[in-house]
């Protein structure tokens, strides 16, 4: 159990959420704070990390007693893919084989076992996906349904394939199919399913590929709301977030819905079946705007973190979905401006927020295996808090913007 001192104590409010002004509202009507973190599961392996050190439900349980009652669960285009195309959904053994190797692979898929028994050699992807949502619910936590990359690796870079509309292993068809999949699959199998995010950190394609559209806000415009669309078919019940350009650091022309840098860009959010639904997201890491904080709150409202407050335009929630920094205590980076300015920042305008990241560790990233994280909030083996006066910050911050809610 939990300590009792540690439990989360706000209520579960109830779904189906829905945006409502500057709001994101639960089924009663009532103000929801979203108070997250990150939980990867789109790298080779394509499950959630973490399982090889610990159970679904230990990690659960530092979830909850550290305070969060939402997770962005991130995922891949291809996991859908090979369901629908290339034979059906993977199992353990075969997709730790494939991103680890056959040693590697099978020394893991052992772990994952071990730690979490319920699991076989022919447990596959989407089933483990689902034991961790399942374990989420028990904890009355919130699942926010990333679609972090179409090919399953590290992001991101503007050579990946993975960062625009058309580019190298970004169909833009298979996307919005993915997606229409994964919210029809959560519909039907998530007790605590609220919302999913279109596209992680869309950004300019180095790679030359032949299918590669404008790196427009126009582009942007028919991609993304084609996708809301789809989403909403599938399952009406979710929100809907939209991340913007510049590894999402730019929301700007989709709040303000014109652009001087594309003048035939126009965007009305209210003039679509899913408005009730839309939510924007912004990711921050630019730990070297300003060691101001007016300079540096001017500067990402700039750039669309005025959402909350615009006068005009398409005023809506704002999450930050990622933001973070080197867990570790010896860093200081905890006490740094930049996240001293940016969590100020979130709790005076009630934003929501997801930290990255849970993972103290990845099966693989970049080619490592068994990669140490230190934006980790829990240390390499996934046991306990990478820093103590680092997740004490953060579970100030938790309760602040609790706190700010009036919870």
């Amino acid at each position: 159990m939990c300590p009792p001192s540690l439990r989360r104590e706000q209520s579960f409010q109830p779904l189906p959420f829905s945006s409502s002004d500057r709001w994101i509202v639960d089924a009663d009507g009532k103000n929801v704070p979203v108070v997250g973190i990150n939980w990867p599961g789109a790298a080779e392996t394509m499950l959630p990390e973490g399982l090889g050190y610990q159970s679904i439900a230990n990690i659960v349980q530092k979830i909850t007693e550290t305070g969060f009652n939402t997770v962005r669960l991130t995922f891949a285009i291809e996991l859908v893919d090979d369901i629908l195309d290339n034979g059906g959904d993977v199992t353990l053994s075969d997709t730790l084989t494939r991103a680890l190797g056959s040693v590697n692979g099978s020394a893991m898929l052992s772990k994952i076992i071990s730690n979490n028994p319920q699991f076989t050699a022919t447990t596959t992807r989407l089933e483990v996906f689902d034991a961790v949502a399942a374990g989420l619910a028990t904890q009355n936590i919130y699942v926010h349904l990333d679609n972090h990359v179409s090919k399953a690796m590290w992001c991101c870079s503007v050579t990946d394939g993975n960062s625009w509309f058309g580019d190298t292993y970004f169909d833009t068809n298979k996307w919005i199919r993915g997606l229409s999949y994964m919210a029809a699959h959560g519909k039907a199998n998530w007790q605590t399913f609220s919302s999913m995010g279109l596209r992680n950190e869309l950004r300019p394609a180095l790679t030359g590929a032949p299918n590669l559209h404008p790196y427009t806000w126009s582009t942007w415009k028919t991609y993304m709301t084609a996708a809301a669309s789809a989403i909403y078919s599938a399952n009406p019940d979710v929100l809907i977030y939209f991340s913007g350009l510049e590894a999402d650091f730019n929301i700007e022309p989709a709040v303000g819905g014109s652009t001087l840098l594309d003048l035939g860009f126009s965007f009305k959010v209210a003039s679509y079946e899913w408005a009730h639904k839309l939510v924007f997201e912004m990711h921050e890491y630019d730990v070297n705007i300003a060691s101001s904080c007016p300079i540096y709150e001017a500067i990402l409202e700039s750039f669309g973190a005025d959402a909350t407050t615009k006068s005009g335009g398409n005023r809506a929630p704002l999450v930050i979905s990622e933001w973070g920094h080197d867990e570790s205590d010896a860093s200081n980076a905890w006490q740094s401006a930049y996240s001293q300015c940016l969590t100020q920042f979130i709790v005076k305008r009630q934003l929501g927020w997801m930290v990255w990241v849970l993972a103290g560790s990845h099966y693989i990233r970049s080619g490592t295996q068994d990669s140490d994280e230190t934006y980790g909030l829990l240390d390499h083996t996934w046991s306990n808090y990478r820093g103590v006066n680092s997740s004490a910050a953060i579970k100030q911050l938790v309760q602040s913007t609790y706190a700010a809610y009036g919870q």
